[in-house]
């Protein structure tokens, strides 16, 4: 690795690291008045995290298995739709052990957003996660060996910065009480399904992934959480 790739790939994991940071900050902050939260968010962050690698490798890893650098590949790769699902799983399992019964998916719906936008300026930086290669235009992303490709990182960002935007109104206007993080999963896992095909992913059967059944499962899982939390009182 010669010093600009570790430069990059320093500034990469700074930018995971400084994500991480960030959303605990941001729980902490509101989560300050109950000792249980943390370990709450310590739960979903952890969850979070295996997951992440799991769905990765099921969905992408299995495409890397000839690859020279295949180690590397399955020591870093990683997949926010796996965070989403097993983090949603992890944040539950930890308030039934530790008999916390009040909804917590408010306290999340604006920090992970966030998050997720910081990682994905170190996905840019790093220059991976790339869109299929298409003709070049103004609008489309240049990789690390001058190919145009659609602009699939910056869209990221972009839709996790203005669903950040938009769920901070609506929890402060008391809009959508205890639904704001159902609605970013259905609005992320929706999103994600169709930005799927354009991205330069491994597919499974035709233009379909594995990401694309993970994001499918997110959207679905945003859509039963909500109709339940719908029907209580």
């Amino acid at each position: 690795m010669n010093p600009a790739q570790g430069a990059i790939a320093g500034a990469y994991v700074g930018l995971m690291l400084a994500a991480v940071a960030v959303t605990a900050f941001l729980w902490m902050r509101m989560a300050r008045q109950n000792r249980q939260l943390p370990w709450i968010y310590m739960a979903g962050l952890v969850a979070a995290f295996v997951g992440s690698k799991v769905v990765y490798l099921l969905a992408e890893g299995w495409h890397d298995v000839n690859d020279p650098n295949w180690l590397l590949r399955w020591a870093s790769g990683k997949t926010i739709l796996g965070g989403l699902l097993a983090g949603y799983a992890g944040v539950e399992y930890a308030k039934s052990a530790l008999g916390y019964g009040e909804p917590t998916g408010d306290r999340f719906a604006v920090a992970v957003p966030i998050g997720i936008a910081m990682g994905r300026v170190g996905c840019w930086i790093h220059g991976c996660c790339l869109g299929q290669p298409c003709s070049p235009g103004f609008w489309t992303q240049k990789d690390l060996q001058g190919i145009a490709r659609w602009p699939a990182v910056p869209l990221e960002l972009a839709f996790n910065l203005a669903a950040a935007a938009l769920l901070y109104g609506l929890q402060r206007g008391g809009q959508c009480r205890h639904q704001c993080f159902h609605l970013y999963l259905m609005g992320y896992g929706t999103f994600r399904f169709l930005h799927e095909f354009m991205r330069d992913t491994p597919r499974l059967v035709g233009p379909i992934s594995g990401y694309h059944i993970a994001a499918a499962g997110v959207a679905a899982l945003g859509w039963f959480r909500y109709q339940q939390r719908a029907r209580c009182p």
